[in-house]
């Protein structure tokens, strides 16, 4: 365990950029749309970097190491889907949703986007969208906060209800007086501390054992299974269920609103080809070294961990100067952080740009940039509330949640830019069979239920897309 004075000096100066970082943003933040897009003002490299930083969360330094440690190369089918959703997303939906989202009446969320994509008569598609980004991220909000918990509570000897209000005040404080600009360059910020950890902790581990040769001995001497991915542990064959539900992670891209809200605030589509390569770039790099940490975990420990999520924290706590330390583990807040401020944004939006103009007809812009702020509050209020039972389980809730919003909205999103047939009536009912079958996929268990639901969710609702827009044709030419 680290120095606690030591510790809390350098969490202070991290939490110090932070908190300095939201004031400067504040100062330049005059309405709704700097607040929830930045004005649309940013440049390739802070929204690809801020795009990867916003989806990775803890995950990418807890729960994927975590599952390499446990599973070894099987980790890499994951890493791959990933890194093909990044690529996809950026080269099918970035550039399309960046030109459409301005010229449909300057949509700045993606709920306002489908409704005038649609020329909506009713609020109906705005409404089931909205819902649906809220329920999901609800819950992937809340897994956050208990990620946050644990690690003030493991590293730090902190109680775990107090590290976990501590986590959503500090959230609170920039993503409310900030929005999106503070959000956006914090983001590039703790990208850039997370990417340092990333590289030094697989490089000071193979160091300190002795060099690659005995690196790789000592993992094949625990088990040669963990070096072939094509295997599970025990030397079994991955099943095609399980190397496309490990692939599936990847369409899970096109429907995360907190993702799609970089494109739309990138500063010009002619800029989204440079932004692309640099988003494949950080996506490629860590969720190959996050892998590289389980392993570096099994090479270093004779003894195996009880939770090998924790791989990461005991690997630089025993490796690095307390300083070094505290910085790299400030890393593990800044993943945790860097997503729950950009979903707790979109949920903002979502509130303030979407619903509550349906219920007040009349409001100001500054009226819904007070509202969006009010909104967050009460979005970290709910999710702490689940956050608070530090028995749930982190990768599960993460899971579910991307899986809903993936397959409720991706495939919305997807086919909005793409297919010209497609209608209202069949949006609406895509969000809502694509975001049930998640709800109840899981209860089910063996054959086909052991795909991730994602898969089969995303496929169904591509399916009534197609097959209602053919069922009940348009009657006018909506806008594409």
């Amino acid at each position: 365990m680290l120095a606690s004075i030591t510790s809390a000096l350098v969490f202070c100066f991290y939490i110090g950029v932070i908190l300095c970082i939201g004031v400067i943003a504040f100062r330049r933040t005059n309405d709704s749309s700097d607040y929830f897009l930045g004005g649309r003002k940013l440049s390739p490299g802070v929204a690809a970097i801020s795009a990867g930083a916003s989806d990775m969360s803890g995950w990418t330094l807890l729960g994927l190491p975590g599952f390499a440690y446990i599973a070894g190369l099987e980790a890499l089918w994951i890493a791959i889907g990933l890194v093909l959703g990044v690529a996809a997303s950026w080269i099918f939906v970035a550039k399309k949703l960046r030109l459409a989202s301005e010229k449909l009446g300057n949509a700045i969320t993606i709920p306002m986007f489908l409704h005038a994509r649609f020329e909506c008569q009713k609020p109906w598609l705005k409404i089931i969208s909205s819902l649906s980004i809220l329920v999901f991220f609800l819950f992937y909000v809340g897994s956050g906060l208990i990620a946050g918990g644990k690690l003030f509570n493991e590293v730090f000897g902190v109680d775990y209800e107090l590290a976990v209000y501590t986590s959503v005040v500090l959230i609170l404080i920039y993503t409310i007086f900030g929005g999106f600009l503070a959000v956006s360059w914090t983001d590039v910020f703790q990208a850039i501390l997370m990417l340092i950890a990333l590289v030094c902790v697989p490089i000071m581990t193979v160091y300190t054992i002795g060099g690659t040769d005995i690196f790789h001995e000592r993992v094949s001497n625990k088990n040669i299974n963990l070096f072939n991915m094509f295997t599970d542990v025990n030397g079994a064959s991955l099943t095609f269920f399980a190397i496309v539900s490990y692939l599936g992670w990847g369409l899970g891209y096109f429907g995360q609103p907190h993702v799609l809200s970089r494109f739309m605030a990138i500063k010009s589509s002619e800029s989204v080809p440079i932004a692309s390569k640099y988003g494949v770039i950080w996506a490629l790099c860590c969720y190959t070294l996050a892998i590289l940490i389980g392993l570096s975990g099994i090479s270093f420990f004779t003894e195996e961990l009880m939770d090998g999520e924790k791989v990461f924290i005991m690997l630089t706590d025993l490796l690095f100067h307390p300083v070094v330390a505290g910085l790299f583990l400030a890393a593990i807040l800044a993943a945790i952080m860097s997503t729950i401020d950009s979903q707790l944004l979109v949920c903002s939006a979502s509130l303030a740009e979407d619903l509550y103009p349906l219920i007040k007809k009349e409001i100001s812009s500054h009226q819904k940039l007070a509202a969006g702020r009010m909104t967050v509050v009460l979005i970290a209020v709910l999710a702490t509330l689940i956050a608070l039972e530090p028995d749930s389980k982190i990768l599960d809730v993460v899971s579910y949640a991307w899986a809903g919003l993936g397959a409720s909205l991706g495939p919305v999103v997807l086919f909005s830019l793409y297919y010209k047939k497609m209608t209202e009536i069949s949006a609406i009912l895509s969000i809502f069979f694509g975001g049930s079958l998640v709800l109840v996929w899981d209860l089910f268990s063996g054959g086909i239920f052991s795909l991730y639901s994602l898969v089969p969710g995303f496929i169904l609702s591509s399916l009534s897309i197609i097959l209602l827009s053919n069922m009940f044709p348009k009657k006018h030419n909506s806008q594409s």
